[in-house]
């Protein structure tokens, strides 16, 4: 009789601490979903926090520009882009290179100075990675008049200056070409130079220089070839050139000048309102009240 009754007791405690158990074990699930759902929910919080805070500040960034027109393009589009969301620090340059060597090395987020050709060049020859991220304008290419005034009456060893760099010294020689002062190679285009030129009836003398030091060269030669930056900055007016880029030539449609960013930023949202901003008609109202012509701006 004893026995029967401790070997009931033993079972009714067996049972007992399995439901105690079991019960530990569904309080223990039910807790580890309760925590998990509450750490996605903070997670959902804090993502949502920092997108609120991100939403009402503004994007920083540093751009590099040529003095003029660039820099003052950037500077009538600042207001706009603010109210975009995107403050600008404007870093000026007065030389073709560093502003790419800034953009890569990340001193800087984008630069505007130059054309793709040109940028296309200096990768290849720099291992540097900034791209194109879209056209702003066009500056028409002049030819300017130095110690001597009439282009169509040149003189025979006329010194004519150029850019010395690849992609501005093909521009000249087409521009060259087109008023039948020299001849090039067939197929020589926007890669041409000097060693391209096929006839030379004046036997004409091209000067190689490097291109924001064209202006101070005007003394020194009979004409030269500017880019129209270069032209504004030395206080040249589109009509002070002999002759100009047709508006529909190849160099014109391939010379217009971009906004660049390093590769990494290439989809970057402050890069597209910037460009987008610079296609306003508020921006394209600018230029082409300013520069009279003298810059052209892409649509």
């Amino acid at each position: 009789m004893k026995k029967r009754v401790a070997a009931l007791l033993l079972g009714l405690a067996v049972a007992s601490l399995a439901a105690c158990g079991g019960q530990k074990a569904e309080t223990k699930a039910e807790s580890q979903v309760e925590t998990e759902a509450g750490s996605e929910k903070a997670a959902e919080t804090e993502k949502a926090t920092e997108a609120a805070k991100a939403e009402g500040e503004a994007v920083k960034i540093k751009i590099g520009a040529t003095p003029s027109p660039h820099a003052e393009i950037l500077e009538a589009a600042k207001d706009a882009l603010k109210k975009k969301g995107v403050e600008i620090e404007i870093v000026t340059y007065n030389d073709y290179v560093q502003p790419n060597l800034a953009t890569d090395q990340g001193q800087i987020d984008a630069n505007y100075f130059q054309h793709l050709p040109y940028l296309e060049d200096f990768n290849k020859e720099n291992n540097t990675h900034v791209v194109s991220v879209g056209k702003i304008h066009y500056e028409p290419f002049g030819i300017y008049a130095g110690k001597s005034k009439d282009l169509k009456a040149i003189q025979d060893g006329a010194k004519i200056a150029v850019p010395n760099d690849t992609t501005n010294e093909a521009r000249a020689l087409l521009l060259l070409e087109a008023n039948g002062i020299i001849k090039l190679k067939d197929g020589a285009g926007l890669t041409a130079t000097k060693q391209d030129i096929a006839e030379n009836p004046h036997n004409v003398d091209i000067y190689e220089v490097e291109a924001a030091q064209i202006p101070r060269s005007l003394d020194s030669v009979d004409f030269a070839c500017m880019n129209g930056n270069f032209a504004i900055q030395a206080n040249y007016k589109p009509s002070d050139a002999l002759a100009t880029e047709d508006a529909k030539s190849e160099a014109a449609q391939t010379y217009a000048n971009i906004i660049a960013v390093s590769e990494k930023n290439k989809d970057a949202e402050w890069a597209k309102t910037l460009v987008e901003v610079l296609h306003s008609k508020e921006i394209q109202d600018f230029i082409n009240k300013k520069y009279e012509g003298g810059v052209v701006p892409i649509e």
